[in-house]
C-alpha cells in the first residue's frame, strides 16, 4: 500500500473544500426558499454545526476495537457525500412547494424543521467523516497520528472552500455546477484511495459512476428545478448578489429576487403612490434620486420632467432584467449607479430635491440600515431646501397588529427627529412623507393643477385614502419608542415579533428546550471541553458581530464579507499551528488564549464606539484573523488535555462544533437584534470570563 496516510489526508482538505461550499451555496438556496434573512441563515448554520456534532459523536460509538474504522468504509461514504451535494440543493427547490403551500410565508417552527430535516444528512456525513478519518489513519496505517493534524488539515480545507466560493464560483458558476466543482476533487480523491488487497474495488467505482451521473444530471436539470407551477419561466441568472428570476404570465411579467417579487409590470397603482405622493410636493423637482424602486415607476416619474434622475442599484444584473422586460423605462436625465445606496448617498456631493427609498421591509440588517437614525441624517443633509423624502412599509386594511404598530412608531420617532413633518399615508403600502414643510394631502387636486395624469390616484384616492384613515393612522405611531440606530437594530427586534405574531407562535419554548439541552451536555462535558464550547461560540458570534458592523460602515459587498469569512478561516490554520507547539503548557495556553479573546472584543467594542464610522476594512480584516488565530491555538491545547484518544478526539470535535452552533443562533437572533452591538460583545466576554474561570483551577481535568 503506497502512504496511505497521505491519501487519506488528501481525502480530508478535499472534504473540507466540498462541504464548506456546499454550506455557503445551501445558505443562498435557503434564503431564496423563504425569502430568508440573518434569522434563517441563523437556522441553516445552527442546524448544520448541531449536526456536524452529532456527526462526530456518532463516529465514537459506531468505532471500536470490535469494529475498527476501514479505509474502503472511508471511501465509499466520501464518494456518497460528493453526490449527496446535489441531492441536498434539489430537495431544497422541489420539496419546498410540496410540503409548503406555494408562495406563501413559512413560520418559524416549520422552517427550522425543514432546514433541519433536509441538511441533516450531509452535515451529519461532514461531522461524521472527519474523527473517522483519523480513526482510519490510527487504526491500521499509522497508530500515533496525531489529532491536532487533522484538525489543521480540515482547515486547510474549509479555508480553500470560501476563497473557492468567495473569488471563483460565486462569479462564474450556477449553484448545481459549484456543488459539483467543490465536490469533483472529493470523488476523485476517495475512489483513488488504497483499497482492501482482499476485496475488488469494482463497489466503489461503481459508487463513483452512479455519483457521477447525478451531477451530470443535476447541472443538465438545473433550470427545470425553478420552474414556476404557473407560468413562464422567462429569465434566470445567478449573480454574486443572488438569484434573479422572472416569470411571464400572459402580458404580466415579475421580476423575483431570491425568491422575493419585487418588481411586476401591472402593479400601477404602487408606481403611481411611489412617484406621486411625494413628488406632487414639490413645485418643480429638478434632481432625484431613487435607492432602487418599483415596475413602472420611471414612466411615472418622467411626467414630472426632472433635469436629472440618480437610479442606484446594488446587483447590476438587476437593472439589467427590470430593463429587458419593461419593467422600467429609460427616461431623459436617467443616471444609473450599481453600488450600494447608502455608500452612495454618502460620497455625493449634490443634494437632492426628492429622495425616494423603495426598499423591501426592513427584515435584515443589510436593509436596515436604510431605516435607521444615522441614515435619516444622511438624507437629511443631501436634501435641498424645502426637498422630499419618502420611504413605504406595508399596509394593512383594518386592523394594525401590535408589532406593525411598534414598527411603525419606531420609525415615526426616528424619522421626526431630523424632519419638521413626517406624515403617514395608508394604502397598498403606508408611505412616509418626511420634509422640512407642510405635506399637501389634497394630491388629485395638485395633480390636475400640474396636468399631471394618473389612473389610480386620480380614481381611488378619495376612497381609499380617507381623511379619517389618515388621522387614526397617524394616532396610532405617536406611541413612545426608541430610535433605531445602526448599532442598537431595534427595529430588527420588532421584526422578529412580528413574524412570530403572523403564525401566532413564540420563539420561546425552542429556547428554552435549547438551554436545558445545551446545560445537560455541558454539566456531563469535560472542563477543557466546555473552554472549546465557549471558545467556538465565541468564533461564530464575533464573526457575526463583524459581518454586521462591516455592512453598516461599508454596505453589502458580496466580495468584501465572503472575504471575512474566508480570514476567519485562515486565521485557525496558524493559529492550530502554534497550539500544536505549546501543548505541554496547557493549563497556562488555555487560561491565554481566553484573555487575548477578551482583549479583542474589548479593542473591538472600544474602536467601534470611538471611531465608527472612521474605521477603515482593514481593522475587521485584521480583527477577524485575530480572533480566529486564538480560538485555532485552543483547539490542540484541549486535545492533548483530554489525551488524544480516539474518545476526546470525538469528544473536542463535538464541542466545537456544537459550541459554534449555539454562537451562530443566540448572536443572530437573540444578542444582536434585542441588546445592540455592544451588548452583544459584553455577553461574549463574559462567556469567556466563565471560560477563564474554569480554566483558572490548579489543575484543569479531564
Amino acid at each position: 500500500m503506497k502512504n496511505p496516510s497521505r491519501a487519506v489526508e488528501r481525502l480530508v482538505v478535499a472534504t473540507g473544500v466540498a462541504s464548506v461550499a456546499a454550506q455557503l451555496i445551501t445558505i443562498r438556496e435557503c434564503l431564496a426558499a423563504f425569502q430568508g434573512n440573518e434569522f434563517v441563515i441563523a437556522l441553516i448554520l445552527f442546524g448544520w454545526l448541531a449536526w456536524g456534532g452529532i456527526g462526530t459523536l456518532a463516529a465514537r460509538l459506531v468505532t471500536s476495537s470490535a469494529r475498527p474504522a476501514r479505509l474502503t468504509v472511508l471511501a465509499q461514504l466520501s464518494i456518497w457525500l460528493a453526490g449527496l451535494a446535489v441531492v441536498q440543493l434539489a430537495a431544497f427547490r422541489l420539496l419546498r412547494d410540496v410540503v409548503f403551500l406555494p408562495g406563501a410565508s413559512v413560520g418559524f417552527y416549520p422552517t427550522l424543521a425543514y432546514i433541519g430535516l433536509t441538511i441533516a444528512p450531509y452535515s451529519f456525513l461532514v461531522g461524521f467523516l472527519l474523527p473517522y478519518s483519523l480513526y482510519v489513519l490510527r487504526g491500521s496505517i499509522q497508530p500515533g497520528y496525531p489529532g491536532a493534524r487533522i484538525y489543521i488539515l480540515d482547515n486547510l480545507g474549509d479555508v480553500s472552500g470560501a476563497a473557492l466560493f468567495a473569488f471563483v464560483l460565486v462569479y462564474w458558476a450556477t449553484p448545481f455546477q459549484a456543488v459539483v466543482l467543490a465536490g469533483l476533487p472529493l470523488m476523485a480523491v476517495a475512489a483513488g484511495l488504497p483499497g482492501d488487497k482482499r476485496r475488488a474495488p469494482y463497489g466503489r467505482w461503481l459508487a463513483a459512476g452512479l455519483v457521477l451521473a447525478v451531477m451530470v444530471m443535476g447541472v443538465a436539470l438545473e433550470r427545470d428545478t425553478l420552474r414556476p407551477l404557473s407560468g413562464r419561466l422567462a429569465y434566470y441568472e445567478e449573480s454574486r448578489f443572488g438569484r434573479i428570476v422572472v416569470v411571464q404570465q400572459a402580458e404580466q411579467a415579475t421580476l423575483f429576487k431570491d425568491g422575493v417579487p419585487v418588481f411586476d409590470t401591472q402593479n400601477v397603482a404602487l408606481a403611481e403612490e411611489t412617484v406621486h405622493y411625494p413628488l406632487i410636493q414639490l413645485d418643480r423637482p429638478s434632481t432625484i434620486l431613487l435607492i432602487s424602486g418599483e415596475g413602472g415607476m420611471l414612466r411615472e416619474l418622467a411626467k414630472y420632467r426632472p433635469g436629472r434622475v440618480d437610479y442606484v442599484e446594488l446587483d447590476p444584473a438587476m437593472t439589467s432584467a427590470q430593463f429587458r422586460f419593461g419593467l422600467l423605462a429609460p427616461i431623459p436625465g436617467l443616471n444609473l449607479s450599481h453600488r450600494d445606496g447608502r455608500a452612495f448617498l454618502a460620497a455625493v456631493e449634490r443634494t437632492y430635491d426628492a429622495i425616494l427609498v423603495c426598499l423591501p421591509e426592513p427584515d435584515t440588517f443589510q436593509v436596515n440600515r436604510f431605516f435607521t437614525d444615522e441614515f435619516f441624517g444622511l438624507v437629511r443633509a443631501r436634501l435641498s431646501a424645502g426637498g422630499v423624502f419618502s420611504f413605504s412599509m406595508a399596509g394593512y386594511d383594518n386592523y394594525l397588529a401590535a408589532p406593525q404598530q411598534r414598527k411603525l412608531a419606531m420609525l415615526y420617532h426616528t424619522a421626526a427627529r431630523h424632519f419638521k413633518t413626517v406624515q403617514l399615508l395608508p394604502g397598498q403600502r403606508i408611505f412616509f412623507i418626511c420634509r422640512q414643510g407642510p405635506v399637501d394631502l389634497d394630491m388629485p387636486a395638485r395633480l390636475a393643477r400640474r396636468g399631471i395624469t394618473s389612473r389610480y390616484i386620480r380614481g381611488y384616492y378619495d376612497g381609499n385614502l380617507t381623511a379619517e384613515r389618515i388621522a387614526q393612522l397617524n394616532a396610532l405611531v405617536k406611541l413612545p419608542a426608541a430610535p433605531n440606530t445602526d448599532f442598537r437594530p431595534r427595529l430588527m427586534r420588532i421584526m422578529f415579533d412580528q413574524w412570530f405574531a403572523r403564525f401566532e407562535t413564540s420563539p420561546v419554548p425552542f429556547f428554552a428546550l435549547l438551554a436545558v439541552a445545551l446545560s445537560v451536555y455541558l454539566l456531563r462535558t469535560t472542563r477543557a471541553a466546555f473552554v472549546l464550547f465557549s471558545t467556538g461560540f465565541m468564533t461564530m458570534g464575533s464573526e457575526i458581530l463583524v459581518i454586521f458592523a462591516f455592512q453598516v460602515l461599508f454596505g453589502y459587498i458580496y466580495f468584501q464579507i465572503g472575504l471575512i469569512v474566508t480570514v476567519f478561516l485562515a486565521g485557525l490554520l496558524p493559529g492550530a499551528w502554534l497550539g500544536a507547539r505549546m501543548a505541554s503548557h496547557a493549563r497556562r495556553v488555555l487560561a491565554a488564549g481566553d484573555l487575548l479573546l477578551i482583549v479583542c472584543l474589548v479593542g473591538f467594542s472600544f474602536a467601534l464606539a470611538t471611531l465608527g464610522m472612521r474605521l477603515p476594512a482593514a481593522f475587521f480584516l485584521v480583527f477577524g484573523f485575530l480572533v480566529a488565530l486564538v480560538c485555532g491555538f485552543q483547539f490542540p491545547v484541549a486535545l492533548a488535555i483530554e489525551g488524544g484518544h480516539g474518545r476526546a478526539v470525538s469528544r473536542t470535535f463535538a464541542a466545537d462544533l456544537l459550541g459554534a452552533a449555539a454562537g451562530t443562533l443566540v448572536t443572530s437572533v437573540v444578542l444582536i437584534p434585542y441588546a445592540g452591538l455592544y451588548w452583544t460583545a459584553a455577553a461574549l466576554i463574559g462567556l469567556k470570563l466563565i471560560s477563564l474561570a474554569v480554566v483558572g483551577v490548579r489543575r484543569v481535568k479531564r
